[in-house]
């Protein structure tokens, strides 16, 4: 396998391991509530989308809390609806930083989530995590291999992102009555992530395959994590209560 070739995979295979950190830990564990992962297991996917990404966990949770609670409306941070689905596509990470960086916003949604003492020191860091993990890369496969992967990795996980929150709202299939679709090959490449009608109608529930021609590679790594005593599921699929406990901010899942 040429060198060219060999970085392809790792930087593929770099962005499917952060896909699946980020439905597994960031959005159906922390956003959502889900499930509960034991607390070295939710360490380890901190650690590693920090690596890979740099996202700040308590920053995705508002964005996606609050585009759920104004889902296709001029406040819902990347609808296809209001500012067309290429232009979400393209310049998701652009839409998803300006939100982020509204602390207003992600201060709103994120009651049940205060910055900690880790967050201060090193995971708010955002710029420090892709950098080691980039220099993790080189230091393993060597520097071209390793800049080369590190790149494929960044283009495929923002592209992934960008269709999730692009096409899984304009191109698909509607079961349930909201605007999200199901994209059965895009929830197979984005671990279950494509699925999105099914998320919308049940946003609390960790399985986003409801049918058997549905595929959802997360809920897979979540069934095996809880054989391992390493994941508790709260909620396992189906239509769910799309409101947070009582005494959580006011529109987690709405």
């Amino acid at each position: 396998m040429n060198d060219v070739l060999w970085a392809v995979v790792i930087g593929m295979a770099t962005a499917q391991l952060t896909i699946f950190v980020t439905t597994i830990y960031l959005h159906r564990s922390v956003t959502h509530g889900a499930l509960r992962l034991h607390p070295v297991m939710a360490f380890s996917c901190r650690t590693t989308i920090w690596l890979s990404s740099g996202i700040r966990p308590r920053e995705w949770a508002g964005v996606h809390r609050r585009h759920h609670a104004a889902v296709d409306t001029v406040d819902d941070p990347h609808s296809p609806a209001v500012l067309g689905a290429w232009r979400v596509f393209f310049t998701n990470v652009l839409l998803y930083r300006t939100a982020a960086k509204n602390k207003v916003l992600v201060d709103r949604y994120t009651r049940d989530l205060p910055r900690d003492r880790w967050d201060r020191v090193v995971f708010d860091r955002e710029t420090l995590g892709p950098l080691l993990g980039a220099g993790l890369l080189v230091a393993v496969f060597g520097w071209y291999i390793g800049l080369l992967a590190a790149a494929v990795h960044a283009v495929t996980y923002v592209g992934l992102n960008g269709a999730i929150n692009s096409l899984g709202h304009v191109r698909g299939a509607r079961p349930n009555d909201n605007s999200g679709t199901n994209g059965r090959i895009l929830g197979a490449i984005t671990a279950g992530e494509g699925l999105h009608n099914n998320h919308h109608a049940g946003a609390t529930a960790a399985r986003l395959s409801w049918h058997r021609t549905e595929i959802d590679p997360g809920w897979w790594v979540i069934r095996t994590l809880t054989a391992l005593r390493l994941c508790q599921v709260r909620h396992p699929g189906g239509l769910m209560p799309a409101s947070p406990p009582v005494g959580k901010q006011d529109a987690v899942a709405a």
